[in-house]
């Protein structure tokens, strides 16, 4: 049998212990990444109602918030551009703290549409 040199027992234990901070670290971040790319997709439906609701001369503002849950509305953003456009813009949720990661928007466009 082999002997374990003296100073190694535990060895293993005390590298997995150092290394936890930075998994959790990783794993916060990209579930940073994962509610991101959620905004995205929902800031690009929310965009493409509002250019709906513009194109028959509805509400847009009201459109978009339609779509979008209530953790996204706060910081929605809606502006009409030229042409039928529509740009939605919407604050990435945090994942952990305060600290706002940015925000997401998109941009829609539909022909306004004859009654």
């Amino acid at each position: 049998m082999r002997r374990r040199a003296a100073g190694e027992s535990g060895q293993a234990t005390v590298e997995l212990v150092a290394l936890l901070p930075l998994l959790v670290v990783l794993a916060l971040c990209l579930w940073q990444a994962v509610v991101a790319g959620h905004a995205v997709a929902l800031a690009g439906s929310a965009a493409r109602s509002a250019a709906r609701a513009r194109a028959i001369g509805a509400d847009t503002g009201a459109a978009a918030r339609a779509v979008l849950p209530l953790r996204l509305e706060r910081g929605l953003r809606v502006r009409d551009r030229s042409g039928g456009g529509v740009t939605v813009a919407v604050r990435v949720p945090p994942v952990l703290g305060r600290l706002a990661p940015g925000s997401v928007s998109a941009d829609e466009r539909f022909a306004p549409q004859d009654p």
